[in-house]
């Protein structure tokens, strides 16, 4: 393999010769043509120590970067693009990422001027496959795609990073109870939180999917005091798109009139879709579904649809999709991980909302603070968000005792979550107990 020096003006990586790509420039505008190493090389062609370089003193230092030709007809393409953001991602080797790096790297997520750098954080086993994705990466000829790292220690993955998408978590096992899963990938998010808290920037945005991905996210949050706790969110846009694609189906409409769907609560058969606020054209989608073919003017027969088919059937999809194909919904979520990336860096729609599950401190709905906890937000499209409160002139929301009841009941669990995982939280100022052991099994199949 053929390295190139970086030119003049350019800041070489720190870790040179890489599988399929060429020595790490760094420029304050990217350019656009990708000049390549010599085609062909395969594993065996890389000096041993960039290949080996994923383990002890060194983990997280194998680097993959594209270096791009200059021309002014290169110069004009590009002159917008931006600073480079760098996205690390947690379970970089998985089914979700398989589908999401791709569209992260397209620019269909961060906008066409955005370029990336990605930062994929694997375990031991995975790195072979870390390398298998960076080599598709590249094949693939994203031109916004500036650089790829890949390793195994967050605290290189996700140094410097401006958003992390945490999907890593493991899965729930035969006989496993959701008490033995919120402490197992508990302390996983314990040590993701502490790395970003002392790499990442001071500003990184956090997903969360990896479940049981509220507490997840709580704890992650609580071990990174120095990152705004506004900026941890955990993802509930998956079931935000269910929901607005069964009352779409049942209303005989397009999903894309379906508006303010609001996930309440935590992701579990107990979060609330809200059919009470949901949207369809510019009327109440209890009314269009009331006049609906199904149920022929009969309001009370479409709110009885509602509560007893609607929200379990929403709640329950990830499993229904799992009977059906015998997989986890990746692709849906990677798809929804986009969509809720999309609607902070995008102005939200007026009169609309979306649903993500944020730090409940100085929430405007009296629910539990110090919860991660879905609630409807909008943002203007700078990376921050608000959350809607009642009375809100462009958004009116309405909690009848249904919406209410429902709502304190997935709150009373998050809370038992917390209690469960409060051994993990620095400083916590909750009992460290738990009563989630034996009781209903409220964990959400087929999903992440």
């Amino acid at each position: 393999m053929t390295l190139i020096p970086a030119p003049r003006g350019l800041r070489a990586g720190p870790n040179a010769p890489v599988h399929g790509g060429l020595l790490a420039p760094v420029a304050p505008r990217p350019l656009a043509v990708p000049l390549r190493a010599a085609q062909g090389s395969s594993s065996s062609d890389v000096p041993t120590d960039a290949l080996t370089a994923v383990t002890g003193e060194n983990a997280g230092r194998k680097i993959w970067d594209v270096r791009y030709d200059i021309s002014d007809a290169d110069r004009d393409q590009v002159r917008g693009w931006r600073r480079p953001l760098r996205v690390a991602v947690s379970g970089a080797a998985g089914q979700i990422a398989n589908h999401l790096l791709f569209q992260l790297a397209s620019g269909e997520v961060f906008g066409p001027d955005q370029p990336l750098i990605l930062q994929l954080l694997g375990s031991e086993r995975s790195v072979g496959a870390l390398e298998g994705v960076t080599m598709e990466l590249e094949d693939s000829l994203y031109p916004l795609l500036r650089e790829v790292q890949i390793g195994i220690d967050p605290l290189e993955v996700f140094r410097g990073a401006d958003w992390a998408l945490l999907i890593g978590a493991r899965p729930r096992g035969p006989g496993m109870e959701r008490a033995d899963l919120l402490d197992i990938n508990g302390s996983i998010f314990v040590k993701q939180g502490q790395a970003l808290d002392a790499v990442a920037s001071p500003d990184c945005k956090v997903l969360v999917v990896g479940n049981p991905c509220n507490t997840n996210a709580l704890i992650c949050m609580e071990n990174a005091p120095s990152l705004p706790r506004e900026n941890f969110h955990a993802l509930t846009r998956l079931d935000e798109n269910r929901s607005k694609v069964q009352l779409a189906l049942k209303a005989e409409r397009h999903y894309n009139s379906v508006s303010r769907a609001i996930i309440w609560g935590n992701h579990s058969t107990t979060q609330v879709p809200d059919f009470v606020n949901a949207r369809i054209g510019a009327r109440s989608a209890l009314e269009v579904l009331a006049e609906s073919g199904s149920f022929k003017g009969n309001v009370a027969a479409a709110q009885a649809w509602c509560e007893d088919v609607f929200v379990p059937r929403v709640s329950t999809r990830g499993g229904a999709l799992i009977k059906k194909w015998g997989r986890s919904s990746a692709a849906s979520t990677s798809v929804s991980v986009c969509d809720a990336i999309r609607s902070l860096v995008t102005p939200t729609p007026r009169g609309d909302v979306f649903s993500s599950a944020v730090c409940t401190d100085n929430n405007p709905w009296g629910i539990e603070e110090g919860l991660v906890f879905s609630m409807p937000c909008v943002s203007s499209g700078d990376g921050r968000y608000r959350v809607v409160g009642p009375g809100d002139p462009d958004c009116p929301i309405e909690i009848n005792d249904w919406l209410r009841n429902k709502i304190g009941e997935s709150q009373d669990e998050l809370m038992s979550e917390r209690e469960c995982t409060a051994h993990l939280i620095p400083n916590s100022r909750w009992a460290a107990s738990c009563t989630l052991r034996g009781g209903n099994d409220t964990w959400v199949e087929g999903d992440a």
